[in-house]
């Protein structure tokens, strides 16, 4: 129990209770449009710790909750052999982006994430609905995923250019929400080993990593409950927004 509560006593209570909140926060987005946990967690968590710090935190919240979707839908078997060139990639990716850039404590890692979810938030805005052939998906998710490997090795923020490419495979609901769980769970255990072979990655970060499972669930319900209550679009069209304040505010002030 001392190794269990040791992250959250050096943190301090009120740290610790914002942290609770924003996962709480964090849950709910994912539990009403199917995605944002990792996204809110780490641009919430980067105004008050360092990135690296932040990552840890969310790897068991973000891992439980992905996989949770991951089951769900019952395409699982056709996903896989569709996504695996650019799973494949964000594995390596995130392994070449932690040899090559890691995730240290510098203004620059702060910007990169602040300017990660920038494009995030631009792309959800204002971008419209690409359309990728079956022809070109041979080259395409291969490069996505190694971009969103480097992306997600640096900043902690593994939707770039995952989400957008996805999104324009034409995939039924079912799907697309399966295969972002299939690409987030990926990209969540990459950036654990990642943080591991770091040593970012010990005992006392995975305790307080399961501590925050606790609200992030929590919230997934209440975003459930409240998804049949709320227009979904104008959700999102808020959730990119807040996105684009937090992530220029990281880029400016990082």
């Amino acid at each position: 129990m001392t190794t269990f509560l040791a992250f959250y006593q050096n943190l301090g209570p009120a740290l610790t209770l914002l942290v609770v909140g924003i996962f709480l926060l964090a849950g709910t987005v994912k539990g009403i449009i199917g995605l944002g946990l990792p996204t809110v967690a780490m641009g919430m968590l980067g105004l008050a710790m360092l990135p690296a710090q932040a990552a840890a935190l969310l790897i068991i919240p973000s891992t439980l909750t992905n996989l949770w979707q991951l089951a769900t839908g019952g395409h699982l078997s056709e996903l896989l052999k569709r996504l695996w060139p650019m799973l494949l990639l964000i594995f390596l990716g995130t392994g070449l982006g932690t040899l090559w850039l890691g995730m240290g404590g510098g203004h620059s890692v702060v910007r990169a994430l602040g300017a990660a979810l920038l494009v995030y938030a631009m792309s959800g805005l204002f971008l419209p609905t690409f359309k990728v052939k079956p022809q070109g998906e041979r080259w395409l998710g291969p490069w996505c995923g190694l971009i969103t490997g480097i992306i997600t090795s640096a900043t902690g923020v593994f939707v770039i250019p995952a989400v957008p490419y996805l999104q324009a495979l034409g995939l039924n609901r079912d799907q697309l929400v399966q295969a972002l769980g299939l690409s987030f769970s990926v990209s969540t255990l990459a950036l654990a080993a990642g943080l591991a072979w770091r040593g970012t990655l010990g005992g006392s970060e995975i305790s307080a990593s399961l501590l925050a499972l606790l609200p992030a669930l929590l919230g997934m319900w209440l975003g459930q409950a409240l998804r049949q209550r709320i227009s979904a679009v104008l959700f999102k069209r808020v959730f990119f927004i807040g996105m684009a304040l937090l992530g220029a505010h990281l880029l400016i002030s990082g």
